[in-house]
C-alpha cells in the first residue's frame, strides 16, 4: 500500500477520534472526510465502509482506558454487588434497541442516507434540538438522576431509544443519548458518562458485526491500514473524552449545537454552489 493511503488512513483515525463522542456526529463527519480525501477511491468503497465502522473500536478503548477502575469493579460485583449488577443491567437494556433496528434497518440506511447532503440536513436539525434542549434545561433546577448509577433500567431503555436516532448518519449517537438522556431528566454529567459506557456495547458490537459480514472484503494485508485507523482513534478519543468530561462540568452544549449548523449550512452552500463536489 501506498503511504498516501497510510495517511488518508491516519487522518479518518484523527476524525474518528474527535468526533465519535462529541455530539457532532463521527459518522457524518468521516462520510464527509472520506469524500474530500476520496478515501473510497484509494481503497474501495466497501472496504472503506467497513473501515469507517472498524476503527471506531480505537475510540472505545479510549473509554475502557479512562474508566477502566469503574469497569474492573463492575465485572468483579457481578457476583453480589447490587449496583454493579444493576449497572451492567441499565447497559444491556440501552444496547438493545439499537441492535434490533440496527439488524432491521441498517442496510436500507446505509444503501440511502450515507450522504453528505443528508448529513449536512441532520447536523442542522440535530444543533437546533441541542439548542432547544439547552433552553429548556435552564429552567431545571434538580434533576432527577444526578449519577449513573442511580438510572433505573426503564431510563436506561428510554436513552437507549434515543440512541437509536443515531442509526440515520450525522444525528450523533453521542448527541443523541446526552441530549436524550437530559431531556428524560438526567444530569449532563450522568447523561454523558452514560452515553459513554453505551457506546462500548454499541460501537465493538458494530464493528465486529461489521467485520464479520464483510470478512470476503479483507485480508491480511489491511491489517497495516486498519491498524493505523485503530492507533489514531484511539489516541485522539482519549484526549477527547478526558477534555470532555472536563468541559462538561462547567459549559452547555451551544457551542455543538452552531457548530452543526454553521458546518451544514456550509455543506450544503458549497454543493448548490459547485465550490466542492461532495461524493455520494
Amino acid at each position: 500500500m501506498d503511504t498516501l493511503l497510510f495517511i488518508k488512513a491516519a487522518l479518518m483515525g484523527v476524525v474518528e477520534g474527535l468526533t465519535e463522542f462529541l455530539p457532532i456526529s463521527s459518522t457524518g463527519h468521516l462520510i464527509l472526510a472520506g469524500s474530500l480525501l476520496d478515501f473510497s477511491g484509494s481503497a474501495g468503497a466497501d472496504k472503506a465502509k467497513v473501515f469507517d465502522i472498524a476503527i471506531q473500536t480505537g475510540a472505545i478503548f479510549a473509554i475502557i482506558l479512562v474508566y477502566w477502575q469503574k469497569l474492573r469493579d463492575t465485572v468483579i460485583g457481578l457476583g453480589g454487588d447490587a449496583r454493579a449488577q444493576r449497572f451492567a443491567i441499565n447497559v444491556a437494556v440501552g444496547f438493545l434497541p439499537a441492535v434490533v433496528l440496527g439488524l432491521l434497518f441498517g442496510k436500507a440506511i446505509k444503501a440511502h442516507l450515507f450522504t453528505p447532503i443528508v448529513v449536512a440536513s441532520t447536523f442542522i436539525l440535530g444543533g437546533f434540538i441541542i439548542l432547544w434542549a439547552e433552553r429548556r434545561a435552564q429552567s431545571v433546577s434538580h434533576y432527577r438522576v444526578e449519577n449513573v448509577d442511580d438510572m433505573s433500567p426503564l431510563d436506561a431503555l428510554k436513552v437507549g431509544l434515543m440512541q437509536c436516532f443515531a442509526l440515520v448518519p450525522g444525528t450523533s449517537r453521542s448527541g443523541a443519548t446526552i441530549i436524550g438522556g437530559m431531556l428524560l431528566g438526567l444530569s449532563r454529567k450522568a447523561a454523558t458518562e452514560f452515553s459513554f459506557f453505551l457506546a462500548i456495547p454499541t460501537l465493538i458490537g458494530a464493528g465486529a458485526y461489521s467485520l464479520y459480514k464483510e470478512r470476503a472484503l479483507l485480508s491480511a494485508a489491511d491489517l497495516p491500514l486498519f491498524g493505523v485507523g485503530l492507533v489514531f482513534s484511539f489516541l485522539f478519543a482519549w484526549l477527547c473524552v478526558r477534555w470532555l468530561l472536563k468541559y462538561v462540568s462547567s459549559h452547555n452544549f451551544n457551542a455543538f449545537a452552531w457548530y452543526r449548523i454553521a458546518f451544514g449550512a456550509f455543506i450544503l452552500l458549497s454543493a448548490y454552489m459547485n465550490w466542492i463536489t461532495w461524493a455520494e
